[in-house]
């Protein structure tokens, strides 16, 4: 590890009013963190930070602790801020394997979680920890949703989430994986055999359009369907990267990876959406960045775009005429959205006009006893962001459960 992390749990000023904490979407307990680090009480501070975030090793490694944790520790306005990641993944990575999960006494009650992401681990791991017969439904082959499928290995080693199934599995939570739920099964089908509540965290797979010609051209894909397995696709020697978020970063790192020569990402913006962190590694990975380059169109010889300029207050003030830029292929990073196999499979689910399950801070829909949470109902968010809302659902759950025989 490049960070000595007792070195900088040492750095922590320990401060009477945290600010690292508010930074927490998930507010945890950083100080109390270090402190037991320092005190050599590792293995209860892997407890305390797997009790407060389920999730606390891959959000240890895929947060953007710039804008949350380290983007508030109080060091950081003068000088480097204590690097709080490092100290969290090395606890709750030594600890993981070593959790010890307590369920309570079975209630006889089944519950149904749809989607294995983040929002359905986390969910699936409280409810079973309440006595609850938890069934996690996975439409592929291994948990982990768009951990897994959607975030490159040199980001968060798939090993991390074999591990997390591991101790799924001995909680007693059972796996069906390769099992869609709004095809040969549906909702109706669960509720017929006995689950009591549903959970549907299906996350966000179907890709937004650039609406452009050319997008669907034989060197042309995107983002999402690339990050699912790299492997199986011919990019050439040079590739466009449409789009600058997160996404965009990740498949041009990998692309690199790949064996990609020349890769260059379209902004449409005078700044990339990505964070601070995933666009330096980008660049230093040898990422060519292209700011208020607009794509028209896309052809067999590259992309058509016109390059924008802007004013003072980051407004455009002209566009260039259109010009090709040659490439040998193209990946669209232009977000996406939800699938629709289980709300049209399944009577009185409501969607937004965003075509997201409609759902209220409870994650309850507008079918009893059918709950949902994460980006399939808010849109892409962050991992600690899907995690922290879905405690407050699996609480709902809870009660729900209790109400019903």
């Amino acid at each position: 590890m490049a960070i000595h992390v007792v070195n900088e749990a040492r750095r922590c000023l320990n401060c009477k009013v945290p600010q690292c904490r508010k930074g927490c979407p998930i507010n945890t307990p950083i100080p109390d963190m270090i402190r037991m680090f320092l005190e050599h009480r590792t293995e209860e501070a892997g407890q305390m930070l797997f009790e407060n975030n389920p999730l606390s090793v891959v959000c240890s490694l895929v947060c953007d602790h710039e804008k949350q944790c380290e983007g508030h520790c109080v060091l950081g306005r003068k000088g480097a801020p204590v690097h709080i990641s490092s100290i969290e993944n090395y606890i709750s990575d030594a600890h993981l394997d070593r959790l010890q999960l307590q369920r309570q006494a079975a209630k006889g009650k089944r519950v149904a979680i749809i989607g294995s992401g983040p929002a359905g681990i986390t969910i699936a791991v409280l409810l079973a920890q309440k006595g609850y017969d938890v069934t996690l439904f996975e439409s592929r082959d291994k948990i982990g949703g768009v951990l897994r499928y959607g975030i490159p290995e040199f980001r968060l080693p798939k090993s991390v989430l074999d591990r997390y199934q591991a101790q799924l599995v001995q909680l007693g939570i059972k796996i069906r994986p390769n099992t869609v739920i709004g095809g040969a099964l549906t909702v109706d089908d669960l509720q017929r055999d006995g689950y009591k509540a549903i959970f549907i965290g299906t996350g966000v797979w179907r890709p937004k359009k650039l609406g452009i010609p050319g997008e669907s051209l034989g060197h042309v894909h995107f983002a999402i369907d690339y990050l699912v397995n790299p492997d199986v696709y011919d990019l050439g020697r040079s590739l466009v990267v449409i789009g600058a978020g997160n996404s965009a970063m990740d498949v041009a790192r990998t692309a690199i990876r790949k064996g990609v020569r020349q890769v260059h990402v379209f902004c449409r913006r005078n700044q990339a959406a990505a964070s601070v962190r995933e666009l330096e590694y980008a660049v230093a990975d040898g990422v060519e960045m292209h700011y208020g380059a607009r794509p028209v169109e896309i052809t067999d010889e590259g992309v058509v775009y016109q390059q924008a300029t802007f004013d003072e207050n980051n407004e455009v003030t002209g566009l260039s005429e259109p010009k090709l830029f040659r490439a040998d292929s193209v990946v669209i990073a232009a977000s996406q959205g939800p699938k629709d196999k289980i709300v049209n499979t399944t009577t009185g689910l409501a969607v937004t006009d965003r075509g997201l399950l409609a759902a209220d801070e409870d994650g309850r829909t507008s079918r009893p006893g059918i709950f949902g949470s994460g980006d399939v109902v808010s849109g892409a968010r962050t991992v600690v962001e899907a995690v922290r809302h879905s405690k407050d659902v699996a609480r709902a759950m809870d009660e729900y459960l209790q109400t019903v025989e």
